[in-house]
């Protein structure tokens, strides 16, 4: 008799199990949202293990760091934002070892014990940590303090160790989407937004009615390097000028390839005067500049820029698209000047020729 009610205890409890697979599976198949499937699995732990503090860690590759993707339990709001050092703590260790940590009590494991000793603020008393796997790579960890220790049998480790797997396939499947969508809308040569997002970005512009400037950007003999160098060699130069774009426009504004040597940059929030001064300072990053060093050639490059800023000077993305072109072939007609709609060129002759002379 009490062999039966142990047999139908344990098969309630596969049963529980099968129910957590299908919703998490489910969870997989109908949505794309990584944080929603991420919640949804530690909500699964969450029951089943009952622990009084709860995270899950992602690991940051570029800095070799993990950071809280999610928390739940005590002071879980001051974890926003930490980071732990690879190989530091009991995830930091776990994420470097790729291995499991499972401390059912703290107090009779002597290194645990000396860490938990150190953090009596986290009043640990048993420790499972599982690292978030794929194909040889620890994406992060997911880590239970002070759980339910009678759950903690072989059997409800390999359960939780399943709901790892089905982490890592949530984190797998949110990267894939993550990088198909960055592929549809970045340039292969400069790794600049294309233009097909150009409009997608302006069409969102337009519709907050909110003020920005536009600028287009022509390289001046451009045509030149590719017939001298070649299209290898122009390709190159290209990547060099988008990147040189890139960083001097800063993280708040866009920058794109419009289409073979002409460069756009989307000012958001910035009127006339502002989009002026920030196409001054792409103006003078590429004045400084030297180009193909790495190819031993050291090339100075020069290009004609333009300027337009709505709503004045267009109100719809076809009109605002037209007038800062326009500013931009007004400006080809000296080369290596600026030109703005309702101002025209900004450098008059005379301090153009200055340029000229230092270059």
């Amino acid at each position: 008799m009490r062999d039966k009610r142990k047999f139908e205890v344990i098969e309630s409890r596969q049963m529980d199990h099968l129910r957590v697979f299908h919703d998490v599976a489910r969870s997989l198949t109908t949505s794309l949202e990584l944080e929603e499937i991420l919640g949804a699995i530690m909500e699964k732990m969450a029951q089943f293990f009952g622990p009084e503090r709860w995270s899950m860690m992602m690991v940051d590759e570029a800095s070799n760091e993990l950071y809280y993707v999610i928390a739940v339990g005590e002071n879980a709001e001051s974890l926003k934002g930490l980071r732990v050092t690879m190989g530091e703590g009991v995830a930091g260790w776990v994420a470097a070892t790729g291995n499991p940590l499972i401390v059912p009590d703290v107090a009779l494991d002597p290194q645990w014990s000396k860490f938990a000793a150190s953090h009596p603020d986290l009043g640990i008393q048993s420790i499972a940590c599982i690292p978030v796997r794929a194909a040889d790579k620890t994406l992060g960890v997911i880590q239970l303090l002070n759980s339910k220790l009678d759950l903690m049998s072989e059997y409800s480790i390999s359960f939780l160790r399943i709901l790892c797997d089905y982490a890592a396939i949530a984190i797998q499947n949110a990267k894939s989407v993550t990088l198909i969508q960055e592929l549809t809308i970045t340039d292969d040569v400069t790794g600049l937004f294309n233009a097909r997002h150009l409009y997608t970005m302006l069409d969102e512009q337009v519709a907050t009615g909110r003020v920005f400037s536009l600028m287009f950007m022509d390289l001046d003999r451009f045509k030149s390097v590719n017939d001298t160098h070649g299209h290898l060699i122009g390709s190159r130069l290209l990547a060099e000028v988008g990147s040189l774009l890139k960083r001097s426009t800063g993280p708040s504004n866009a920058a794109f390839r419009y289409g073979g040597d002409e460069f756009v940059a989307l000012f958001p929030g910035l009127n006339k005067d502002a989009g002026i001064a920030a196409t001054m300072t792409v103006f003078q990053d590429m004045q400084s500049a030297r180009f193909l060093e790495g190819a031993g050639m050291s090339l100075k490059l020069s290009g004609s820029f333009g300027l337009a800023t709505y709503p004045e000077d267009g109100n719809t993305v076809p009109l605002i698209l037209r007038s800062a072109d326009t500013m931009m072939y007004e400006a080809k007609t000296t080369r290596n000047n600026i030109a703005v709609a309702g101002k025209g060129l900004l450098m008059d002759r005379v301090a153009l020729a200055g340029v000229r002379d230092e270059r």
